[in-house]
């Protein structure tokens, strides 16, 4: 009798996260130590917090400085820990990502969404460019040769995908980036990466 196929992993991301980019860059250690590979699933981070009734951590943590402060702390020792030495905090910070968050749909439907979240992540988190800007999005993605994908992030089945999938992602009970799912089991944040690793390990 044939093994059931184990569920596929999912990353749950937005590019203005800047710890959705920091798992981007963790994810394929995972892979590799697993053999799994993660289905990347775009949604809008800003509809998601209007939805949860959440708020980023800078704006729920402005009144404790000593919280913003510790959240900076672990973010420097993750990205220590893992040798993340591209990492620069985006000075644009926050971006509105809902023209690159429709890319990534576009490029999902595609089969093209590893090589545009590359991009744009890079871009985002490494070159700290101010990815809410037409000009800034389309020369970027034209370095790459994705420039033909902007016309298709407006198709209005591309920006209804977009919600929807952020409307499926509260659904299932998720209220921030990065979300990961193994199966039907929720896990939130880059902190969380070695129980979703433990977790596809148990799967196989």
């Amino acid at each position: 009798m044939d093994k059931p196929s184990r569920p596929e992993p999912q990353f749950l991301f937005d590019f203005g996260s800047p710890n959705a980019y920091l798992s981007h860059k963790v994810l394929p250690a995972i892979e590799a130590r697993t053999g799994a590979r993660f289905a990347y699933l775009p949604v809008l981070l800003g509809g998601l917090f209007k939805l949860a009734n959440n708020r980023s951590p800078i704006e729920a943590y402005a009144a404790i400085p000593h919280k913003l402060a510790y959240e900076r702390l672990e973010m420097q020792r993750f990205v220590a820990r893992h040798g993340l030495t591209a990492f620069r905090f985006n000075p644009h910070f926050p971006v509105n990502t809902l023209q690159i968050m429709r890319g990534a749909v576009a490029a999902q439907r595609q089969g093209r969404l590893a090589a545009y979240a590359d991009a744009v992540f890079a871009a985002m988190w490494e070159r700290g460019l101010k990815m809410d800007d037409p000009a800034v999005i389309t020369a970027v993605l034209a370095e790459t040769g994705q420039d033909d994908l902007l016309p298709a992030a407006q198709a209005p089945e591309v920006k209804a995908g977009l919600l929807a999938a952020t409307q499926a992602a509260h659904d299932r009970g998720a209220f921030g980036a990065p979300t990961f799912f193994v199966g039907d089991e929720m896990y939130f944040g880059k902190d969380r990466l070695h129980e979703v690793e433990a977790a596809i390990a148990q799967t196989m």
